[in-house]
């Protein structure tokens, strides 16, 4: 099966544009996938990590993209689906040379794409990359980024895990619940704040003993337990924040929780996911619209480049608004006898059909 296959294989519509990047002498390889401009730039992180081969590499930033487009339409924002990821290790291979020439690729797109902080990624390396492109949000404020955007991330999760409280028990709190965070990295920690002070039970789980211990210092209510026994525990919210693909055919029969809400991205292994969770009764938040906090941020800054400043209080404003979003799917999804999963995705589609300000691919320049 081609790329061009494969794009087609993952929407009805297919990927825009996709772009294989490389300059050997700095050791970058590259993709950059770009699903819809439909409601504006494409806008949506870099992902630095050691693939298993490229067709793996492919495979993810292509679903990477469409989830964006899908993010950022949900979110009400003016602004289409992208995603980057460089293969390697950034461990060992990140450097001021490769960065800096990602960053050139990225400014040879005219403002098709916006790049951003992903995994394997952070403020400090845009900012190496803002010195070849202007088209790069989640810099340093000292560079006059908005800095990282993992804080109104974990902001938006939480936000959408009180709506899942109002939708479940009535009430949209966390108070007195016991939640199951899995990943407690630079989202997962903000998440567990945000628990601790609705006065949640937390326990958490991370293949990094470092992040276990940094989670648990905050708070005597904040339990370490092994990787695999996190999504058994007899747990009111499960809140998958690691890598994708956690809700499995093997993981969801195994839930205990009554609620699954988390930041992590394309949390369904495969299509059929989403109604093996309600059939078991099992309220799902789709993780685009829970996880569209830090888009909101990077899209404030974005606009910000052209427009004068950066507001926190403004994006932090707009990403609460993923409470009454997340509602509004959850009211969907009952209206129309589906999964919330396909309520969101009908949402989505429906404002890049119907308040798409472009017909056409986004061309560099044009308003």
């Amino acid at each position: 099966m081609g790329v061009f296959d494969r794009t087609d294989h993952l929407s009805n519509a297919g990927h825009e544009q996709v772009i294989f990047c490389q300059d050997p002498p700095s050791g970058l390889r590259a993709i950059i996938a770009i699903y819809s401009t439909a409601l504006g730039p494409a806008l949506g992180g870099t992902r630095f990590y050691p693939y298993a081969d490229e067709a793996a590499a492919v495979t993810d930033v292509l679903a990477l993209s469409k989830a964006m487009a899908y993010k950022a339409a949900c979110a009400g924002l003016d602004l289409g689906g992208g995603k980057a990821v460089i293969l390697g290790d950034p461990n060992t291979m990140k450097s001021e040379a490769l960065l800096r020439a990602f960053g050139r690729m990225v400014q040879s797109l005219g403002g098709r794409y916006f790049t951003a902080c992903d995994v394997g990624t952070y403020v400090q390396d845009m900012d190496v990359i803002a010195k070849e492109s202007q088209f790069v949000t989640g810099r340093s404020p000292e560079h006059g980024g908005a800095g990282d955007s993992a804080v109104l991330t974990a902001y938006g999760v939480f936000q959408a895990m009180r709506a899942a409280a109002q939708q479940t028990w009535g009430v949209p709190s966390l108070h007195g619940r016991r939640v199951a965070v899995e990943g407690v990295g630079k989202v997962g920690f903000h998440l567990v704040e945000h628990l601790l002070e609705d006065g949640a039970t937390v326990l958490v789980s991370d293949v990094s003993s470092t992040a276990i211990d940094r989670v648990t210092a905050l708070s005597d209510r904040v339990q370490g337990v092994p990787v695999g026994d996190l999504p058994t525990l007899d747990v009111d919210v499960y809140a998958p924040c690691a890598l994708g693909a956690s809700l499995s055919d093997a993981v969801v029969p195994a839930l205990r929780a009554t609620v699954v809400c988390g930041a992590a991205n394309n949390q369904l292994a495969h299509p059929g996911v989403e109604k093996e969770l309600a059939d078991r009764g099992i309220l799902y938040t789709p993780d685009y619209v829970a996880n569209a906090g830090g888009l909101i941020q990077v899209g404030d800054e974005a606009e910000s480049l052209f427009s004068g400043g950066f507001s926190f209080d403004r994006a932090k404003a707009k990403a609460s608004h993923i409470f009454d979003t997340t509602l509004e799917v959850f009211r969907l999804a009952a209206a129309e006898g589906v999964p919330p999963a396909v309520a969101a995705d009908r949402l989505a589609e429906r404002r890049m059909a119907d308040v798409g300000r472009l017909r056409t691919v986004l061309l560099p320049g044009r308003p």
